[in-house]
């Protein structure tokens, strides 16, 4: 693992910069290979990730693994992590200031991996990131913003109430992985959105 990101994961482990520090079981810092290509980020850890300590290992990162598994990728070819860092009480949405609080940490991995595309799982990392909603009218879609491409995709945990959106997460994955073989091959992208014109 790259040392700078294992000094971020002990800081997230150890802090207690917000009132979450004070009811979490774990702090849930990211996982996974530092040298992906893809980060996938969420909205905070729940229930399952609070007590392991490590992020979507719940029903949510199971439906996550049935995505990628579809996509011929594995788990541990891929980093993820959260918005923010620990559990909320009894899942709520993280407030802006937990938002704010946290952001260093994600700022700090996404600093330390570079990777060429930045995946958002659901509404509040899509609002965190890039200060968007309605992520289902978004899903699929490219979005490039300071020279980074996020891809934008609703959150597994929404596939649990809406199976529909089993269908829509998988296919995402695919055109997700279809993007970064593009990328790796030196092809141009273009973004559906952008921010930086």
């Amino acid at each position: 693992m790259d040392s700078e990101l294992e000094t971020t994961r002990q800081k997230v482990i150890e802090c207690t910069k917000c009132e979450l520090s004070k009811t979490r079981t774990n702090a849930v810092p990211g996982k996974g290979n530092f040298q992906s290509d893809v980060i996938f980020v969420g909205e905070a850890p729940g229930r399952n990730e609070d007590k392991n300590g490590e992020p979507f290992v719940g029903i949510a990162g199971q439906r996550l693994n049935i995505a990628l598994e579809n996509a011929g990728v594995s788990r541990e070819s891929i980093y993820i992590t959260n918005v923010v860092k620990c559990r909320p009480p009894n899942n709520r949405v993280p407030t802006m200031s937990e938002r704010n609080t946290c952001q260093d940490y994600l700022q700090k991995e996404i600093s330390i991996i570079k990777p060429k595309i930045i995946c958002i799982l659901g509404n509040t990392a899509f609002n965190s990131i890039l200060g968007g909603s309605e992520i289902t009218k978004y899903r699929g879609k490219i979005v490039k913003k300071d020279k980074q491409f996020y891809f934008l995709t609703v959150h597994p945990a929404a596939t649990i109430y809406n199976q529909e959106l089993i269908t829509v997460l998988k296919e995402d994955i695919v055109k997700l992985f279809d993007l970064i073989r593009e990328l790796k091959n030196g092809k141009q992208i273009s973004a559906d959105i952008d921010y930086s014109a």
